[in-house]
C-alpha cells in the first residue's frame, strides 16, 4: 500500500547559544534543521529539505569574502565570518523554511575590543647593587607590556624557578618587578638577569650583586695626628676625616677651608 506523502515544516535539532568573539578572531554558527521529527524519519520521504537564511538586526546577510555560508554531508549549516569586526555584533537570526512552514531561533553575537599587543620593554632596569653580607638586599626594575608579561629570574646560568624562605620573587600589577634576598651571603654574588616575555617579543637586562664583609671599625688613636699642609686641599681635609664633598660645594665658605701656616712635622716621624 504505497505511502502517503506528508509535509512538516522545519525542526532545528541544534542551535548556538549567545557568542563573544574577539575583534579580528574567526566566528562559525552551527546549527541542524530537518523538515521532519525524528519519530517519522524512518516512515517519511520524498520531503524537501528546508532552506536557511540568515540575518543581522533584521537585515540578510549576503555571502561575501567574510561572510561564508557552508552545509556540510551530515546536514549541519554553519554561518562562518572571518574576520569578525566591530559591525558583526548584533542579533542573528536563522529561519528554516519550507512548503510546510518555517522555524527560526536567534542568538546574540558580543564583539569584544581586539587584544592589543606590546612587546615587553623596561621602564627601569636592574642596577649593580652592593650589600653588607648579613642584610637584605632587592634586586628590582619595572616592565610593561601588553598582554602581561611572564618574569623569568636566572643567577649566572642557573634558573630561579620557585621561592624559598631566604630568596623570593614578586610582581605586582602595576610593572614593578622584585627579587628579595634575605640575610646576603657571599654565595649570593653574582649577575643577576631578569627576563620579561610575551606574544609580542622578549626583554632581558643584567646587573651585578655584590656582598661585602662587614666593616669592623679601626681603634681611635689617643694622640691627635699633626699634617704637613699641602697644595692638595683633598689630601689635608681626607687626613682630617672632613667630608670632601661638603667642602668644596660653591656655597661652602672660604674661611673653613684655611689651613694653619707654617709646616708641622708628626711626632711620630
Amino acid at each position: 500500500e504505497p505511502i502517503q506523502e506528508r509535509f512538516f515544516r522545519p525542526h532545528f535539532l541544534q542551535a548556538p547559544g549567545d557568542l563573544t568573539v574577539q575583534e579580528g578572531k574567526l566566528c562559525r554558527m552551527d546549527c541542524k534543521a530537518n523538515h521532519f521529527p525524528y519519530f517519522y524519519l524512518h516512515q517519511v520521504s520524498g520531503l524537501p529539505t528546508p532552506d536557511l537564511s540568515w540575518q543581522l538586526n533584521g537585515r540578510p546577510i549576503r555571502p561575501d569574502s567574510s561572510h561564508k555560508m557552508l552545509v556540510r554531508e551530515n546536514g549541519v549549516h554553519s554561518l562562518i565570518i572571518e574576520p569578525v569586526t566591530a559591525r558583526d555584533a548584533g542579533i542573528y537570526t536563522c529561519t528554516a523554511s519550507n512548503r510546510a512552514g518555517e522555524n527560526t531561533f536567534s542568538l546574540e553575537l558580543t564583539v569584544a575590543a581586539k587584544e592589543v599587543h606590546k612587546a615587553p620593554m623596561f621602564i627601569e632596569k636592574l642596577q649593580n647593587t652592593g650589600v653588607t653580607e648579613g642584610f637584605p638586599v632587592r634586586l628590582e626594575c619595572r616592565i610593561s607590556g601588553e598582554p602581561s608579561p611572564q618574569i623569568f629570574w636566572k643567577k649566572e646560568n642557573e634558573s630561579l624557578t620557585y621561592n624559598t624562605d631566604r630568596v623570593s620573587m614578586h610582581q605586582d600589577n602595576y610593572g614593578y618587578i622584585c627579587l628579595l634576598i634575605q640575610g646576603a651571603t657571599k654565595e649570593d654574588a653574582g649577575w643577576y638577569t631578569v627576563s620579561a616575555k610575551n606574544e609580542a617579543g622578549i626583554v632581558s637586562c643584567t646587573a651585578r650583586l655584590d656582598v661585602y664583609t662587614q666593616w669592623q671599625q679601626p681603634p681611635q688613636t689617643t694622640k691627635p695626628k699633626k699634617v704637613r699642609p699641602s697644595a692638595s686641599r683633598y689630601a689635608a681635609l681626607c687626613d682630617q676625616g672632613l667630608d670632601i664633598k661638603a667642602a668644596f660645594q660653591p656655597e661652602a665658605n672660604p674661611v673653613h677651608l684655611t689651613m694653619p701656616s707654617g709646616l708641622v712635622e708628626s711626632d711620630d716621624l
